[in-house]
């Protein structure tokens, strides 16, 4: 009786222990399921997220865009063959827009007929095709596109639909109303982006096996449709909102790939009950109570980690890459890098050349994260938009302050630094916005560049940004860079410092962008010493180069002066006496230079219009390596006295003194220099 007695005690034990083994068990099950459930619904808010962030992107880009075209029809509102180039110009500069028009209200151009839609479309190849799509079998006047344009002061954006006639394709429209100069809405400027891009978010947001995403209108249209259900199997679903469009993105997700890892421990844990309780009730309590802190450790991570990806992905992918960037402007070398710390942060920079002037700007976001990563693409969006119409510095700096600052929810700011320079005469504009100065090489000497300070753009709406103007010669240098360079600390809190830069910057013999960089690149590391960045290091260097004619020590190589002078920018009428004067100059050395006949004559150009452009200078060098000879050493000729009596020679400096304002003559590293300049009066 006993031994039954103590075996009913033991099977009650034992069965007591496996209740409570089952119970924490089951405890366990259900604290994990709720933590895998937790973790899926993080991963997909945070993959929904980073969607979400994609579209805004575009829609904010697009909005600018819808705005830019409404302002260049208001301009030629009274000329509509004008509207056709804005909207080509328009998809010219912006590659996210599929097509964009301009429709005008009933009769708004009698001569046009009832219906006068504008529209440039993109086509398959990557072209172009501008064309009148208004007409009764395209009767826009009844589009829900056309109406919110017409009823809505600002930018609206459709339900999707199919564009039967511009892009051929499902599309969103955003629209602005464009007025006349009596303030009357006469037509609405409309600009289309493709949903194609929507279907590529699938390589992304397919985060388990077996899931899917959709994507439904503010009017519960599908956009984006998914797979259909498996009756029987459950699902989870997740949804974000898009504030901008009133869309809903979601994800589903069947329950049972979410929580397939945890079923499959469940077996296991089974496995382990049989073979020991003691090792399962042990096994139970140490899962317990370690994976809450193992779950949350994962979701910080992961949410850090996503964060972190995003903004990095995003300010990498907008900036330029390829160098050289201008392979037909021998008149431009630049060269650009960014350095990231281990923290994300919001550095950029950017250039790109329109009507033989180069926009180029370098910035630095306050803060890090992807809220500065979001703000540093809305300022890339916004140059891009802007430089597209406008060429002053201060005007495009006040115009990207305005929009930021109007957006500026997450009180960020950035400082900036936005110039403008003419290709053909150096002339160099740009404007400050709290950003450090840059500086400039010119004839091997740096010195920094005065600038106005200005305030950062996000912090004052209405702040009036100052432009200012410089002059670069041939071969001088501007660099520029964020404080990650002047702030770079040591292991003992020491910062490099602008005079430590500039001394690296005069100890340098290679002055190639490229080089200059890397040079600065390796000097920072050097002084650093493995101390670990605290800050993104962005760097920009701008080598500009005057055109130039290098030629044989041959006669018959004059010809061509005076075809290279033909495409210089320099008046009609001074053409005929700058070539005479070059040809007597040029051919006086090729004749009397080279003793052996074998050398290069080389001629450079260069417009200064400093500092009053109405009175520009016309800079001409003349440069050889043959015996020293200072032509301008040479005595007045005498005109007056007779052939008899006259001294032979001097005649051709003579026509050379009559024909230009200035000569003057230097002898540098073995090489005769003659510098020609004539002046201009533009008035």
């Amino acid at each position: 009786m006993k031994a039954n007695k103590k075996s009913y005690s033991g099977l009650w034990i034992i069965l007591v222990a496996a209740i409570v083994l089952e119970t924490i068990s089951c405890i366990q099950y259900f604290y994990s399921r709720a933590g895998i459930r937790a973790e899926a619904e993080q991963r997909a808010q945070s993959e929904l997220r980073r969607a979400e962030l994609e579209i805004n992107v575009v829609m904010v880009e697009m909005e600018a865009a819808a705005k830019m075209l409404a302002a260049e029809a208001e301009q030629h509102i009274d000329n509509p063959d004008s509207i056709a180039a804005a909207t080509r110009m328009l998809l010219q500069t912006i590659g996210n827009v599929s097509s964009a028009g301009v429709a005008c209200k009933p009769d708004l151009f009698p001569e046009k007929g009832r219906w006068y839609e504008m529209c440039s479309s993109r086509q398959p190849d990557g072209s172009i095709y501008t064309r009148q799509i208004g007409g009764a079998d395209h009767d826009y006047f009844q589009t829900e596109w056309f109406h919110n344009g017409l009823t809505f002061n600002g930018c609206k954006w459709s339900e999707p639909y199919m564009d039967e006639y511009g892009a051929r394709t499902m599309v969103v429209s955003c629209t602005y109303p464009i007025r006349n100069k009596r303030g009357e809405v006469v037509a609405v400027a409309c600009v289309d982006v493709s949903l194609d891009y929507l279907q590529r978010m699938s390589e992304y947001l397919q985060i388990y096996k077996d899931s899917y995403y959709f994507i439904r209108s503010g009017k519960g249209l599908d956009i984006v449709s998914g797979e259909d259900t498996v009756p029987g199997r459950n699902y989870q679903v997740y949804n974000e909102d898009i504030d901008k469009t009133g869309w809903k993105i979601s994800i589903v997700i069947p329950e049972d790939v979410i929580f397939a890892d945890l079923n499959r421990v469940g077996m296991i844990v089974g496995l382990l009950m049989a073979l020991g309780l003691a090792l399962l009730i042990f096994m139970v309590w140490y899962i317990g109570r370690s994976n809450k802190r193992l779950i949350l450790s994962i979701e910080k991570n992961q949410r850090m980690e996503g964060e972190l990806h995003i903004a990095s992905t995003m300010q990498m992918a907008m900036l330029p890459k390829a160098f050289p960037p201008f392979s037909d402007r021998p008149e431009l070398n630049v060269y650009g890098m960014v350095d990231p710390a281990k923290e994300v942060g919001g550095d950029l920079y950017d250039f790109f050349v329109r009507h033989d002037k180069l926009f180029f700007c370098i910035g630095d976001v306050s803060g890090k994260g992807v809220p500065a990563a979001l703000v540093m693409a809305m300022t890339h969006s916004l140059f891009r938009n802007v430089t597209a119409h406008e060429e002053n510095p201060a005007a495009i700096v006040s115009e990207m302050n305005k929009a930021l600052t109007e957006q500026n929810s997450e009180n960020m700011f950035l400082t900036l630094f936005l110039g403008v320079l003419d290709c053909k005469t150096g002339r160099f504009d740009y404007c400050n916005a709290g950003h450090n100065a840059p500086v400039l090489m010119t004839n091997g000497q740096w010195q920094m560049v005065e600038v106005v300070a200005n305030l950062p753009l996000g912090v004052e709406s209405d702040f009036e940004y100052t432009m200012q103007t410089a002059q670069m010669a041939c071969n001088d240098l501007l660099f520029l860079y964020t404080d990650g360079l002047t702030e770079a600390e040591n292991a003992s809190y020491e910062q490099y410092g602008e005079q430590r830069m500039l001394q690296s910057l005069s100890a340098m013999t290679d002055t190639r962008p490229r080089e200059i960089i890397d040079g600065m690149q390796n000097n920072v590391e050097v002084f650093v010493d493995g101390a670990q960045q605290s800050d993104d290091l962005t760097m920009l260097a701008i080598r500009y180069q005057t055109p130039a004619i290098v030629m044989r020590n041959d006669i018959k190589q004059i010809p061509t002066l005076a075809e290279w002078i033909g495409g210089l920018d320099i008046p009609n009428e001074l053409s005929m006496p700058v070539n005479l004067a070059l040809e007597e100059v040029v051919s006086n050395v090729m004749l009397y230079a080279y003793p052996n006949k074998n050398g290069q004559v080389f001629v450079e150009f260069a417009r200064n219009e400093m500092p009053d452009p109405q009175h520009p200078t016309l800079i001409f060098t003349v440069t050889d390596g043959g015996i020293p000879f200072d032509p301008t050493s040479q005595a007045e000729a005498d005109i007056t006295s007779s052939v008899e009596n006259r001294k032979i020679g001097g005649l051709g400096i003579h026509l050379v003194r009559q024909l230009m304002d200035e000569i003057h003559y230097s002898r540098e590293e073995g090489k005769n220099i003659l510098t020609l300049i004539k002046k201009i009066d533009n008035n």
